[in-house]
């Protein structure tokens, strides 16, 4: 029973994003792993961009550099 977690930052991911990542997920764990899709669980976060840091600031500081994406 795979259960994977993605975790994206807050910023208009769409409804049709969302359903490509957890069919994509989905079939790739059964085209590699053999997993059954009827139990393999796909859970996508959407975090704000002041709770996800990198280079220990905060992904909206650390934008303004113009060193993110």
């Amino acid at each position: 029973m795979p259960y994977v977690n993605i975790k994206v930052t807050r910023e208009g991911v769409t409804k049709e994003q969302k359903a490509e990542l957890i069919k994509g997920t989905t079939d790739l764990l059964v085209r590699v792993l053999g997993k059954d899709p009827k139990t393999t669980f796909v859970l996508i976060d959407e975090v704000d961009m002041d709770n996800w840091g990198i280079m220990g600031m905060p992904t909206t500081d650390y934008r303004k550099l113009g060193s993110g994406d």
